[in-house]
């Protein structure tokens, strides 16, 4: 049989050419489907959770805060280099981390947030996050404050009325004795006198309520939970050692502003802090400590979660993420 072949080669142009106006138009549809889908611009809820021996601990997060540190951190040509060489961006959003240790007989908060001292926004999230992670403000029995500060005690009462009602709060009593005081309110620079006022409208409703704990220095509060003095940042900076079956976690507060820099140089302060000199001692003994005993850390500014090991080096220390986990322990 004898074939045609210039009717062939028009079948097979045309069927080519079909093939190409197809995709071009499925190409198009594609386009057009990715186009028109809108950006979720929210993040999943803020919270991780972790076995410390028969302790559970889940970190939740209150959200973040945009803080141009460079402008409050001593040595601020030393903290734009380290950030412009690690590639990040100022302002930067810095974490507000929480964590709930549930021991088996208690659940114990440790810090609040900010509540809505920062007016909300980026900030202002633990209630929500930690019903997100199968916890009840209400069931809360036990807060540890590691000191007195918006972002770490703001969160304890909204509107005058407490948070987590049935909670008694613990914390340092340099740190109540001062920013309770209507007296070294009326004293302070104006720079300080915001923090007063937020201070008595957060924790006055547990000192009316009597469920303001406060104490001194190094106490075992419960079983496996412990203080340590870290003064400086504020007249009663605490950190918290939680412990069980031989596995430590060190909750250090406001030891750490900028991981960037104080790492690696510890004598870096930041201007909200009480007495400069004495944060930087107590940021060094806390470095030295949760190195020396490869103690797992939790950081409050450090981003979520905010969890790793503070490791020793040739000129000072830095900063090991722990690795994420959907089992076991760190």
């Amino acid at each position: 049989m004898k074939v045609d072949s210039t009717r062939v080669i028009k079948q097979v142009g045309k069927v080519a050419i079909i093939v190409a106006t197809a995709l071009v138009a499925m190409t198009t549809v594609t386009q057009n489907s990715y186009a028109q889908a809108p950006m979720a611009k929210f993040q999943a809820p803020g919270f991780y959770r972790t076995m410390l021996g028969d302790f559970e601990v889940t970190v939740v997060s209150d959200g973040t805060a945009l803080r141009h540190v460079d402008e409050i951190m001593s040595k601020p040509e030393k903290v734009r280099e380290a950030y412009s060489r690690n590639g990040e961006e100022l302002p930067t959003e810095l974490s507000i981390n929480t964590f709930l240790i549930n021991t088996g007989s208690k659940l114990i908060l440790v810090d609040t947030g900010a509540g809505e001292l920062f007016g909300g926004g980026s900030s202002g999230r633990l209630v929500n996050n930690l019903r997100a992670a199968g916890y009840q403000p209400e069931q809360v029995d036990a807060i540890l404050l590691t000191h007195i500060h918006g972002d770490h005690s703001g969160g304890l009462s909204v509107g005058g009325k407490r948070v987590f009602p049935n909670a008694d709060v613990y914390v340092d009593k340099n740190d109540s004795d001062y920013w309770l005081s209507e007296e070294k309110a009326n004293a302070a620079p104006s720079s300080k006198r915001t923090t007063f006022m937020q201070s008595r409208a957060t924790v006055n409703p547990y000192v009316d309520a009597k469920k303001l704990k406060p104490f001194v220095g190094a106490q075992e509060l419960f079983p496996g939970i412990s203080s340590i003095p870290a003064y400086g940042h504020t007249p009663g900076h605490t950190a918290y050692l939680i412990g069980s079956r031989g596995k430590k976690l060190l909750l250090w507060g406001d030891v750490i502003h900028a991981g960037d820099v104080q790492f690696k140089d510890p004598d870096v302060t930041i201007a909200y802090d009480f007495d400069p000199v004495a944060a930087v001692k107590s940021r060094q003994h806390l470095f030295q400590l949760a190195a020396t005993n490869a103690y797992l850390v939790g950081g409050a500014h450090i981003s979520f979660p905010g969890l790793g090991h503070v490791a020793s080096t040739s000129t000072g220390y830095e900063w090991v993420t722990a690795p994420y986990q959907i089992q076991g322990t760190l």
